[in-house]
């Protein structure tokens, strides 16, 4: 039976949730930076104090007992409590801590992030920052589920963020990217039934990268052929560099190498990034990254 006078430890949290996310009172001790002699003694006597075991051990193997699989998410849940009210504490002292997570489409900009990212660490040195790369209704996802930050989110022109708390950063119109060897190299502009005969490479069906050309050709009442599908910019611009397709992307995010081409779509699709975040209990860092995210300066 738990003793109540023997509260749980938060240093014995942290070592169960170590043993349990490594598998291994070994690595466990080196994550911790403790002794493995040590972290087992504190988990044993944690064992000890609830009158259960939370691991079932062998000289090989580790895993979690029912008891611990139910202990696990209280232990989590405590640890959070506690950095948060560390984190809390300090910044009421003047001291920003803790960690930053950011979430950041491929094409992002509307804002120079290292320029960002640098005046923000110059400023708070003692956060950790985590960059975190995906598409912009993933990030308003893990926004919403407390699990990213700050998002910078790219979507079509005539859809707002949901469910989190947003500012407009800026409007941009897509242009047509094309090898130097493309029949339509030469053009300076074109409209989208010119385009509509072409293979394409683009962000993956149903994402909003891609839904805004969609809705642009669908609305011109043309189709396309989308035969390559990808997430990353640099394996996009791969593709239409060998000549096997061209792809719709931001003009502000269009490439300057000489191999490549750059052409205005007349009436080609638009889109707006946004700046993302949780109104619920945003932490220290979060609203300081938030004061000085700025857009970069528009050339005249």
């Amino acid at each position: 039976m738990y003793r109540h006078d023997h509260p749980v430890e938060l240093r014995q949290l942290r070592y169960v949730v170590a043993v349990a996310e490594e598998a291994s009172f070994t690595r466990a001790a080196a994550r911790c930076f403790v002794v493995q002699s040590a972290l087992s003694h504190q988990v044993k006597a944690l064992e000890t104090e609830l009158g259960v075991a939370l691991f079932a051990r062998t000289s090989r193997r580790v895993e979690l007992t029912a008891a611990g699989e139910a202990f696990l998410p209280a232990a989590r849940v405590s640890l959070q409590a506690a950095d948060r009210a560390a984190v809390d504490a300090a910044a009421a002292a003047g001291q920003v801590r803790g960690r930053l997570t950011v979430g950041v489409i491929p094409t992002v900009t509307a804002v120079d992030l290292p320029a960002t990212l640098g005046r923000f660490y110059q400023a708070h040195p003692q956060v950790r920052i985590t960059l975190q790369v995906g598409g912009s209704d993933d990030l308003q996802a893990a926004i919403a589920r407390g699990e990213v930050d700050v998002g910078l989110l790219g979507l079509p022109k005539s859809r707002e963020p949901r469910g989190v708390a947003w500012r407009l950063l800026a409007s941009d119109q897509l242009i047509a990217v094309a090898s130097r060897d493309h029949r339509l190299a030469e053009r300076h502009e074109v409209r989208l039934a010119d385009l509509a005969q072409e293979v394409f490479i683009d962000f993956p069906a149903g994402t909003p990268g891609r839904v805004q050309s969609d809705l642009a050709f669908s609305a011109a009442g043309l189709d396309r052929d989308v035969a390559f599908e990808a997430m990353a910019t640099d394996l996009m611009i791969g593709l239409v560099r060998q000549n096997l397709a061209i792809t719709l992307l931001p003009s502000k995010f269009s490439p300057t190498e000489p191999g490549l081409v750059a052409i205005r779509v007349v009436d080609g699709p638009a889109r707006a990034e946004y700046l993302a975040w949780s109104d619920f209990n945003p932490s220290p860092a979060a609203r300081a990254f938030l004061a000085v995210i700025e857009p970069p300066s528009q050339s005249p």
